[in-house]
């Protein structure tokens, strides 16, 4: 079989600009090696961890107090690792010693707002006056603070502030639905939430007055509320703080509250397939020195360069993008759905806000393909120097529209990891080709492979998704998770000591990668993934369902289908009217987005004898997995009910 198509090659004067060619060359020196090409650099970043991290934490300079006496621990177990223990350091510290007049710290623009530009000097004021609000609210280390904040500067600030003071950060998007909000905050218990009056998305402004006293009501450890007036004339008589009256307030001095390498910076929420969501916290060390080497070598974000991600809030992708302040470069933020005014809302925001680096869900450039974009004679686009995906992954069609369509020059980096590790654990980097519906590289530091059903790693096979060393970012460990039980049992059951990811991934010959899609139940929906658990607490609370099952199928062409299986009570049958109301509890009660496209009518769901749902059996089969392969049917408690999945169709 013959290669597939390159799209993009670097040039030589490219390659030897990039911030990851100048890392080769000085480890070169540091170490006395002589690695000559990005193959050779991942091998001894893989192969000598210690020295690895220890080059990372030396090229950045990143300052701290204290020693440390070895890299990293090495435990038993790879989720007890701990990096660096005996130094303290702050991420806010890191973003300030930036300060400079050469470009803006941000550039911000929504359906609601005119394009700003906020300077470095404005945003140390902001935050050291947020950060003095903080303390003056009793926050202090370790405290977390929750945030209801669309894309916009103020959430910024309030993660800088917050974690000046060494406080914890956790954050939703406003488009969550209360419950979903309610089922994360609540584990945490956080001391202050900040939250925007309303949102406006699609053309349409959403009041959230409401919600935010449902929530302050509903968890106790809530102290205080600083509203954020996002929206004008949104009346309310709801008891809180403005952050307009504290922004006027005089100066204060922004202080940093330096925290151990292994304290948490902040909690993200990704779901399983039972329970509530997980609450995923990463340590500030962690963060700070995988985002250095992520940002700065593998997206070759330089100083004053513009770096933008399409996100909201609630996704990892945020807090990724907010990292590009740490090498010095300009974050571009927008708030909004990207199809409003028009299909073209994102590109013009690139164009006014001078982005370098531009990055969204692999979803929405298919949905730019099927609009039938093309950029190839709009010179300002053709400046862009990367092009980001992630979410899901890119089909090679959606390669091919970017070479044909958006620039035949484009550096396409094809980014997959997660929220469970805050960044990617495959990537771009500017030493290598892109080949059309493939990624560039295993990211450095990372020991991916590919295993065989057989646990042995495997080339050119399809094979799971599975990390052999520790990284810094991975968890140090899920909230009030009892001695790390869901955190084990969600990484390391199938490979004790080793990370299954829970995607089928492919490595070629050549050492680039292929994703296939999520190898376990977890529903992922551009990039957000949410556990199954939610969307049945929301469509079995409708009285007339007494069961259901859901599952996502990716297709080859990069789109996706996500049918819901209901069991109904006796004697109902599943009309328009039952099905509308299905999804209107989903999305009021979790999530939008996972909204199942069709919904069909079993007489029972497919069970294990231990009487867990069958998603992922389920998933293969309508995926056109052989039924002996996709199945153990000696493992199930009603064997009979696949044979309504047996043979359908979803069209």
């Amino acid at each position: 079989m013959s290669d597939p198509k390159i799209l993009w090659k670097p040039k030589k004067s490219f390659t030897k600009a990039s911030t990851m060619d100048a890392y080769r060359i000085w480890v070169n020196k540091t170490q006395q090696l002589e690695l000559n090409d990005y193959q050779e650099l991942w091998n001894w970043s893989v192969n000598h961890q210690n020295e690895f991290w220890e080059s990372i934490l030396n090229y950045y300079q990143i300052d701290y107090s204290g020693k440390y006496k070895a890299v990293k621990t090495t435990p038993k177990n790879m989720h007890e690792t701990r990096w660096f223990q005996g130094i303290e350091l702050s991420y806010s510290e890191h973003i300030f010693k930036n300060l400079t007049n050469e470009n803006p710290a941000i550039v911000f623009k929504s359906e609601h707002h005119e394009l700003q530009k906020i300077t470095w000097e404005s945003l140390l004021s902001q935050t050291g006056k947020i950060a003095n609000y903080l303390k003056s609210c009793g926050v202090k280390k370790g405290d977390r603070v929750c945030s209801m904040l669309p894309n916009s500067p103020e959430a910024i600030v309030a993660f800088l502030a917050t974690n000046s003071l060494g406080a914890i950060w956790t954050s939703c998007s406003p488009d969550f639905g209360i419950k979903s909000i309610l089922d994360r905050f609540s584990q945490i218990e956080p001391k202050v939430f900040i939250a925007a009056n309303a949102y406006q998305y699609n053309g349409k402004i959403f009041n959230k007055i409401d919600e935010i006293k449902e929530i302050k009501a509903s968890i106790p450890s809530i102290k205080n509320v600083l509203m954020v007036d996002y929206i004008d004339d949104i009346e309310t008589d709801l008891i809180s703080d403005s952050w307009k009256k504290i922004q006027s307030e005089k100066e204060v001095e922004l202080n940093f509250e330096r925290v151990d390498f292994n304290h948490p910076i902040w909690i993200l929420y990704s779901s399983g397939t039972t329970g509530k969501p997980k609450a995923i916290t990463h340590s500030v060390g962690g963060i700070l020195i995988e985002h250095f080497k992520a940002l700065g070598l593998h997206q070759n974000v330089k100083p004053r360069d513009t770096f933008f991600w399409y996100s909201t809030t609630g996704w990892l992708m945020w807090n990724y993008a907010v990292s590009a302040l740490l090498v010095k470069g300009t974050v571009a933020i927008y708030d909004g759905s990207p199809a409003f005014p028009d299909a073209y809302a994102l590109w013009n925001f690139a164009e006014e806000a001078e982005i370098n680096h531009f990055g969204a869900g692999a979803s929405y450039y298919l949905y730019c393909m099927k609009e039938g974009m093309d950029f190839t004679k709009n010179e300002r686009i053709k400046t862009i120097e990367s092009f980001g995906s992630t979410g899901s992954p890119l089909p090679p069609e959606g390669f091919d529209w970017f070479n044909k369509k958006v620039n035949p020059n484009a550096w396409i980096i094809s980014l997959s990891g997660g929220t469970d590790i805050c960044s990617g654990f495959v990537g771009g980097n500017p030493f290598e080709p892109v080949y059309e519906g493939e990624i560039q590289c295993r990211m450095l530091g990372v020991n991916l492979q590919s295993y065989s059903e057989n646990g042995e790693p495997v080339v050119n096979e399809l094979g799971e998704m599975v990390i052999e060393n520790a990284i810094p970012s991975m968890p140090i460990y899920f909230w009030n998770d009892q001695k790390n039980q869901r955190y084990i049992s969600s990484y390391f059951d199938m490979y004790p000591g080793k990370w299954r990811h829970g995607d089928w991934i492919k490595i070629t010959e050549r050492n680039t990668l292929i994703i296939y899609g999520r190898s376990d139940a977890t529903l992922n929906r551009g990039g957000v993934r949410i556990g199954t658990s939610e969307i049945y607490s929301a469509a079995e609370s409708v009285e007339e369902v007494s069961d259901s099952l859901i599952v996502c199928i990716d297709h080859d062409d990069g789109t996706q289908t996500m049918p819901m299986f209901v069991q109904l009570k006796e004697g109902i049958q599943l009309d328009i009217k039952l099905k509308q109301k299905i999804k209107k509890k989903i999305k009021t009660q979790y999530s939008s987005r996972h909204i199942p496209d069709k919904i069909f009518q079993v007489s029972e769901i497919p069970y294990t004898i231990s009487g867990k749902k069958m998603e992922a059996p389920v998933k293969k089969i309508l995926s056109g997995i052989p039924i002996e392969k996709a199945v153990s049917v000696d493992a199930m408690k009603n064997p009979k009910s696949l044979d309504y999945f047996i043979g359908f169709t979803l069209k």
